[in-house]
Parts: structure tokens; sequence; C-alpha cells
């Protein structure tokens, strides 16, 4: 009787949320599938973990509920139970001295109604009057990729790119709008801008007509916070997942007579103690650079590592404060608020998470931890995510624990005044953290696959190509799935390789 053939093995590097959603769209196919992070933890920039005994996101704490991506990989993970919805999205901006509402119908800050904005408060009486500006100025000629502030400002004049774009650009990348690539952070509105004389009509056209009645959430999160996710997904993938596996080297294999095989052998682990691990077919799930330095020594795939070494990355910070009821001389109202960097404050988004998620106030524990504040209040909690840092302001985030919690009860005093110090602090850090879509990100990513696809049997996805969104990374993972997939199908029929660690020389 002969034995059976090995099954193919599929290695994945990374076990953020786009790595272990590759693998779990590659469960079922009869494949070896390993999950390789470096870290000590899944997940990435998913975690949760408790402030004052409530489990609050460390990073992202909400995923857009329109795209169906999140949504159904939640569900096929076992968790749809478990999806909660905002109790309120309205958000403002702090700017001018004064926390003023965020304009409804606008998208990613451009206004599609000047009516309303002008009623916000958001912009001088000058600023206002250039916006309207856009109405009757003929169309902006645009030759490729521009900036965002660029196009823009050409259209509404500087102050809605200050006070409107670049906060809400700024919280989604941490990023500033005279770098970011339109074509890459507004896809839709640049298509819709080569149809339209107006912006705000662009704009208008890709919205709800007014009056429109809601066609559901716009975002959604999990009960015990999107943190859980992560261990969810991968429990349902099936895969081998493996954390504090950092892969050093990514090489062909070889037959004995010198020539490649088709197949990759992975180093992982320290240079003192090498793992050698063989795979039929691999998928780079991590940041653009890790990634450029996996693909630097692989020949014909130097042009995809010098277009990943061009994304660059900015770091933030989330300081999650607890305060008791009463702090607040007013309860909280809204979502949170966003601040322009150009009222040069540090604290560059809030969240006032017990007001957004109302399903935390009732998470909150029966018996809190001894705090004098606390036992006054009866144990109420409000509680407030700041979050710190854009390109450009790390310096910022070189203070300590301490003092970064303390700047951004400064700031939130200021906003909001409230009074006194938080019952509770955490401060979490996200060192190179979010990818910066600069002009041209388009073409550097199709450099990037076109590089990419001479190499069979490897893939990438994640954060850094097409969207930083869950929805859009879990769409990355299921493209790079589908393409391993589509490669193993296609190629020759020969022993595969098992896919099992050798210790190296």
């Amino acid at each position: 009787m002969s034995s059976s053939p090995a099954r193919p093995a599929v290695a994945i590097v990374g076990g953020g949320i786009s790595g272990l959603a590759a693998a779990f769209f590659l469960r079922d196919r009869g494949l070896d599938v390993t999950v390789l992070e470096g870290a000590a933890r899944l997940g990435g920039k998913l975690a949760v973990s408790e402030v004052a005994g409530v489990a609050v996101d460390e990073g992202a704490e909400a995923l857009l509920a329109r795209r169906p991506e999140g949504t159904d990989l939640i569900g096929a993970a076992g968790l749809a139970g478990e999806l909660v919805h905002p109790g309120t999205t309205a958000a403002a901006i702090w700017t001018r001295d004064r926390v003023r509402p965020l304009p409804r119908r606008q998208l990613m800050g451009v206004p599609a109604d000047l009516d309303e904005l002008e009623r916000s408060g958001i912009l001088s009486d000058a600023g206002l009057a250039r916006a309207r500006e856009d109405l009757r100025l003929p169309p902006t000629p645009r030759d490729g990729d521009v900036a965002v502030a660029s196009y823009v400002g050409a259209r509404f004049g500087r102050e809605v790119v200050d006070r409107l774009v670049d906060p809400l650009l700024g919280g989604v990348y941490a990023g500033r709008s005279d770098e970011l690539s339109f074509e890459a952070t507004l896809g839709g509105l640049a298509q819709a801008s080569r149809r339209y004389g107006s912006l705000a009509e662009a704009a208008a056209s890709l919205l709800p007509p007014p009056g429109a009645p809601p066609s559901g959430p716009v975002f959604t999160t999990l009960s015990g916070g999107l943190g859980t996710l992560p261990p969810a997904v991968a429990a349902r993938s099936g895969a081998t997942v493996r954390t504090g596996a950092m892969v050093r080297e990514l090489a062909r294999t070889v037959r004995a007579d010198g020539e490649a095989d088709g197949g990759w052998r992975l180093t992982v682990g320290p240079t003192r103690a090498p793992e050698r691990l063989d795979a039929d077919a691999v998928i780079l799930a991590v940041p653009a650079r890790p990634a450029g330095r996996l693909l630097a020594g692989l020949p014909g795939a130097g042009a995809a590592a010098a277009a990943l070494g061009e994304i660059g990355y900015a770091s933030m910070a989330v300081v999650t404060l607890a305060y008791p009821d009463g702090a607040f001389p007013c309860p909280p109202e809204g979502s949170g608020y966003l601040v322009p960097a150009v009222d040069g404050r540090a604290v560059k988004a809030v969240t006032f998470s017990t007001v957004k998620w109302p399903h935390l106030r009732g998470a909150l524990p029966p018996a809190l931890p001894p705090n004098p504040h606390l036992r006054a209040r009866g144990g109420g909690l409000e509680i407030v995510r700041c979050s710190v840092g854009r390109v450009g302001e790390e310096a910022l985030l070189q203070a300590d624990d301490a003092e970064l919690a303390g700047i951004a009860a400064a700031d939130l005093a200021a906003a909001t005044g409230v009074r006194g110090a938080p019952a509770a602090t955490r401060v979490t850090r996200w060192g190179g953290a979010l990818p910066q879509y600069t002009v041209g990100h388009a073409a550097r990513v199709a450099r990037i696959r076109a590089a990419v696809a001479t190499q069979p049997g490897l893939a990438v996805c994640g954060a850094a190509y097409d969207g930083i969104g869950i929805p859009a990374c879990i769409a990355s993972a299921r493209a790079a799935a589908d393409q391993v997939l589509a490669y193993l199908r296609s190629r020759d029929a020969r022993p595969a390789r098992a896919g099992q660690p050798s210790v190296g020389q």
C-alpha cells in the first residue's frame, strides 16, 4: 500500500487580522496552513484590555457595517450575536475655541451642503465665502494623482482643508492632507469629481438625498471589543498558529542540481537557533517595510521591495481615561470630536466611548477597584478615548505614560470642562501603525503587485495596499488566499513538502 502524498503547505507571515483572515479563507481546502507571528500575541492593531474593570479596545474600536467583509467574517467566526451598534454617530470639531457640530452632509470633511457648513460655525466668514466659490469656479484640471490638500484647497480654499478635511483624514491615517493621495484616500470622490465641476456637487452625488431615511448603522463593533475577533478567527481557521515566530528570511527552495523547484523556505527565529520551514506557497501579511526586507533577497522581486520601502508609516497612541460620573459639568453628547492640527493641540481625536457604545455602561462591574472618586459617585464611569500623534509628531510620543495621559486629560478639560483627574488611565502605543497613502500610492501598489506576480506561489495582503480599515484588510486577505489557491491548482503535479520546521545549521 502506498502512502498518501503530503498535503500542500502554505505559510502566512503575520498574525494580524489580514493574516488570520487569509488562513480562514484557506480552511477546508486540503492544505496545511501555518501562521507565523513575530510578536507575543495575535491580532496586530486589534487588542482589548480592561480599564477600571471594563473591556475597552486598545486599537481599532469600530468597523464599517456597510462593507460586508467585516461582518461576514464576524458571523463566520461565530460572533454575529455579539455585534452591537453605536448609540449615536453625531460628531463634532473642536476648533476656533468651541466644540462645533460636524456637518452630516460631508464626505471625509469635503462639504456637500455649504449652508449646513455655515450653520456649524467651523469656518470663519472669510473661509466660508471662499468655500462657496467652489460652486462658481470652472473645473479644476487634474493630470494624474495629486495631494488631497492641493485639489480640495483649489476648490474650497485652505480653511476647509485645515478645519475639516485634515482632521478627518488625520483621524483615519494620522497623516496630513498635504501629502496624502486624493485618488487613494478619497477614491470615490476623485472619480465623481471628474463628472462634476463643483466638488460639493460631486460629494453630494455620493451621499443619500437630504431627508432620506437611514439605511442602517454606518459602524458596528463587538460587545467584548474588536480585540476578541482575531482569536476567534484563528480558532475557526484550523491553521497552526505560532506567536513569537519572527520570519527573518524568505528564499526559494532548490533541487540538488541548484535549480529552484518552485517551493519556498522561511527562516524563523533567532540567528543562534534558526528554524527552516518549507512551504509550497507564502502569503506576506506584514507591514510594507518588513515585507520589503523579506523580498529584497529574491531574484526578480527588487521592484516590489523598493516600492514597499517607499510606504511610510505614522505612529500614534491611544490614551483611555475613565472619569467618575459627575466629573463632566455637562454630560458628553455625541460620539466625540476631532481636532484640527492647525489649532496646535496634542490630542487629534476624542471618543466618548460610553456614549458612543451604550453597551459599555452595561458592562460596568458591580464592584470597582477601591477609589475615593468612584465611591463618592456610586461607581459610575465615563470612558473616553483620546488619540495622540500625527506624522511628524514623533517627539510627542516620547513622553512617558503618565505624562501622555496628563497631556490628554488637560486637552480634554480645555474642550469639555471635565473636573479632576481621571480615576483610571491606560496608554497604548502603536509605533509605525498606520501606512501613509501618499501621492502615487495606487501606482506604487501596482508596481508591487506586478513584481510579486513574477514569484509563483507568493501573495501579499494587509493595510498597506487597498485600505486600512478592517473590511479592506479582510478583502485583501481573501484576494491573497484566492491567488495562492489558483497557483496550487495550476502548478504541475509533484510531491509536496510537509511544511514541517527543521533545525538549521
